[in-house]
C-alpha cells in the first residue's frame, strides 16, 4: 500500500506540473501577447487538471501533491511522520520529472534557468495567504464536505490565481520545479526561497487555524480515508 501511495504522489505531482506549466506555455504561444488571456487559460487548465488528479489519486495517497500539505497533515496526525519524508521526496521528484516532460513535449531545451522575477513583500504575503487559505479549505472540506474536496480545492486554486499578486503557486515542490523553466510560469532561482518560506508559514498558520476551527473529527471520506488507511 505504501509503494502505491508514493508512486501516486510522484505521478500526481508530475502531472500537476505538466498541466500547470504546459498550459502556461501553450497559453503564452496562443494569446498573442495578451497576458490576462494567457493567465485565464492557464488558470482554467490548472483547475480542471487539479480536480481530476485529486479525484483519481486521493484513494491511493490522499493526493497531497504538495509538501506543505503533507507537513500539515503529519503535524495534525493525518499522515504518519515516518511517511512525511518519502512523500516529500516523491513530490519533488515528480515535479522535476514534470518539468522535463513538459519541455520535451514543447520541443524546448530540457534544462533551463528561469528569468521571471517574483520577489518582494507583496509576493511573499500573497503566497502565505494562498497557502493558508488552501489548508483552511482542505480542513473545512474534510469536516463538512469530504466527497467534494477535489472540487473545492480546485475552485479555490482557480480563484487564488486571480486574487493574489503571485498567482498562487502555494506549493514548494511546484515552486522549486518552476525555477528550472524559463517560461510563462517560471520563477528565478533566487526568488524561490522567499516563496517557499512564505508557503510553509502560510500552511502552518492555515493548518493550525483549520484544525482548531473544525475541531470535530473530520468526515472519513476522500483524501482523509486514504491517509488513515496508510496509518493502519
Amino acid at each position: 500500500m505504501n509503494a502505491r501511495a508514493y508512486v501516486a504522489e510522484a505521478l500526481g505531482t508530475a502531472l500537476l506540473l505538466v498541466v500547470g506549466l504546459g498550459s502556461g506555455i501553450m497559453a503564452q504561444q496562443l494569446a498573442g501577447g495578451n497576458v490576462a488571456l494567457a493567465l485565464l487559460a492557464n488558470t482554467l487548465a490548472t483547475g480542471a487538471g487539479l480536480l481530476v488528479l485529486i479525484t483519481v489519486f486521493a484513494p491511493l495517497s490522499g493526493a497531497h501533491l504538495n509538501p506543505a500539505v503533507s507537513l500539515v497533515m503529519a503535524r495534525c496526525g493525518q499522515l504518519p511522520w515516518r511517511q512525511l519524508l518519502p512523500y516529500v521526496a516523491c513530490q519533488l521528484a515528480g515535479a522535476l520529472a514534470g518539468v522535463l516532460l513538459t519541455h520535451a513535449m514543447f520541443d524546448l531545451p530540457l534544462l533551463q534557468v528561469a528569468q521571471h522575477a517574483r520577489t518582494g513583500w507583496s509576493q511573499w504575503l500573497s503566497e502565505a495567504v494562498a497557502t493558508a487559505g488552501l489548508l483552511l479549505v482542505i480542513f473545512g472540506a474534510m469536516r463538512h464536505a469530504g466527497e467534494r474536496i477535489p472540487l473545492l480545492v480546485a475552485l479555490y486554486i482557480v480563484a487564488a490565481y486571480w486574487f493574489t499578486a503571485s498567482s498562487a503557486f502555494a506549493n514548494p515542490a511546484i515552486t522549486l520545479a518552476r525555477c528550472l523553466s524559463d517560461t510563462f510560469a517560471g520563477i528565478r532561482p533566487q526568488d524561490v526561497s522567499g516563496y517557499v518560506l512564505a508557503q510553509l508559514a502560510g500552511a502552518l498558520l492555515g493548518g493550525s487555524l483549520g484544525s482548531w476551527l473544525f475541531a470535530t473529527p473530520p468526515v472519513r471520506q476522500a483524501a482523509t480515508a486514504a491517509v488513515s488507511d496508510l496509518a493502519g
